[in-house]
């Protein structure tokens, strides 16, 4: 079982298993494993690992985001591993330990060249290599002695340097368990006989995605099929026809950047296993009958809709290239059980890229992050409660507050639906339900502000969803 296991795992996986296992294994043999069948072979000699008892493994390959593992090899599920992970001492990887490891899989390339820049007199220059992942820094970090759970002063200067909302990641779980109770000391360790590295036992273990044991005991919505359902991109940028043929929308531009969010939508719902159909530039008349098709489709083989708007719009409304008004609830409505009776009781999920009025979001500006000159401010279209059916499984999710304006840059795309992308892709294979990803959204979002006048944004989701919803990527 551990070498079929093993045969599935790639390098950088077994990277992460190593840095997730430091606790319960020698540095040395750490080091000399040069597969994951290597690190078994450790993990079962210091008893970690035996025969009837492969929590750990469960735990690690959950902790990897290898569901379909946990599934196929070892006939578990998600919902097991969790409730074994909330049980008194069923966690064994130390969660900041688990905190440092979501940190290396936050960075993007070129933060991760500033810490090999700003560690360079501190590390060796073998150690910072092109090659050089940032698991391997934290690595020899702690093996310098630079890092551990009493020693985060350096890595705190570091992402302070480098992007702070690194570090406020780390801060967070620390706050939440508290520092001191977080691990099992030394002394405490030879006094209960425990292996190193647990949880204590009045401590619930880190789930990804959420820290609330109630939420994680929801049920989830079914998303099994293959495609998991129809993800519809209705992405309007030229309104040429609007300018020429409504005298009150002469001065309506065109949505410079509406392409650098559709292909990043387009990118992540493939790898969320939908079926993506874009339509570009639709009249208000084509709008609706493009809706009515996707109505009309036998949806009984799949588990899930996902409609995405990208136009201009206001008050409750979004505008065809024409010009001509689309009322958000008329789209969302005909997704009802009445309407689509092969979506009932299946998640039906709208995202719009829309001003919500023409008011302005002033805040204090805390910390630059800001957008760029050129950003433009679209005049979409603003939420209300009744946007969508008064039934349940529908989430819709609004780039900002109600009477509000939202940003958008012609060179990379809207503020929301970058941050939104950006998020699921992250996210989703750790297994975090989408209401916490849009909370995690949020705060990205309204940390930004334009620079003239330190202008802010607020994403707004609304829903009637009764179970948790997890895009699975495996």
């Amino acid at each position: 079982l551990l070498l079929a296991v093993s045969y599935e795992l790639s390098e950088a996986e077994l990277a992460a298993l190593k840095f997730l296992s430091w606790e319960h294994v020698p540095r040395r043999r750490l080091e000399a494993a040069r597969s994951p069948h290597d690190l078994f072979g450790a993990l079962l000699e210091k008893g970690v690992l035996e025969a009837g008892n492969l929590a750990f493994l469960r735990e690690l390959l959950y902790r990897i985001g290898r569901i379909d593992l946990l599934v196929a090899l070892l006939g578990s599920s998600r919902e097991q591993v969790e409730r074994e992970l909330r049980a008194p001492g069923g966690a064994r990887v130390p969660p900041l330990r688990y905190l440092l490891f979501q940190l290396s899989e936050d960075v993007t390339e070129k933060e991760l060249m500033s810490f090999k820049v700003l560690l360079v007199k501190e590390l060796p220059k073998s150690k910072l290599t092109r090659e050089t992942t940032m698991l391997d820094i934290l690595t020899e970090m702690e093996k310098k002695g630079l890092l551990g759970k009493d020693n985060l002063s350096m890595l705190k200067s570091l992402c302070e340097k480098i992007n702070i909302s690194l570090w406020n990641r780390i801060e967070d779980g620390l706050n939440l368990f508290g520092q001191e109770e977080m691990l099992i000391t030394e002394e405490e360790r030879g006094s209960t006989g425990g292996s190193g590295g647990h949880l204590v036992s009045s401590v619930a273990p880190y789930l990804p995605g959420n820290f609330n044991d109630s939420s994680q005991l929801l049920e989830a919505y079914k998303m099994t099929s293959r495609p998991c359902g129809v993800c519809l991109i209705l992405n309007n940028h030229n309104f040429a026809k609007a300018r020429e043929g409504v005298l009150e929308h002469k001065h309506m531009k065109d949505r410079n950047g509406t392409d650098v969010d559709a292909a990043a939508l387009r990118n992540v719902f493939s790898k969320l296993h939908f079926r993506v159909e874009e339509y570009r530039d639709l009249t208000a008349e084509e709008i609706r009958k493009t809706v009515n098709m996707f109505q009309s489709e036998d949806h009984k083989d799949k588990d899930c809709f996902v409609c995405c708007i990208l136009s201009h719009g206001k008050k409750g409304i979004i505008y065809g290239v024409d010009g001509q008004e689309v009322p958000i609830r008329e789209l969302t409505t005909s997704f009802t059980v009445q309407n689509c009776n092969s979506l009932a009781g299946k998640p039906k999920v709208f995202f719009i890229q829309a001003c919500q009025g023409d008011s302005f979001h002033k805040g204090v500006t805390i910390e630059t992050d800001s957008g760029e000159q050129d950003a433009s401010v679209e005049q979409d279209a603003r939420f209300q409660l009744d946007c969508i059916p008064a039934e349940a499984d529908f989430l819709l999710g609004m780039a900002t507050l109600q009477d509000y304006v939202s940003y958008r840059s012609p060179r990379e795309g809207t503020w929301y639906i970058q941050a939104l992308c950006r998020h699921l892709e992250y996210s989703c294979p750790r297994g975090e339900d989408v209401l916490t990803i849009l909370t995690a959204v949020n705060e990205e979002v309204s940390r930004k502000s334009c620079e003239r006048d330190a202008k802010k944004q607020m994403p707004q989701p609304s829903f009637t969803l009764r179970k948790r919803l997890i895009f699975p990527v495996n």
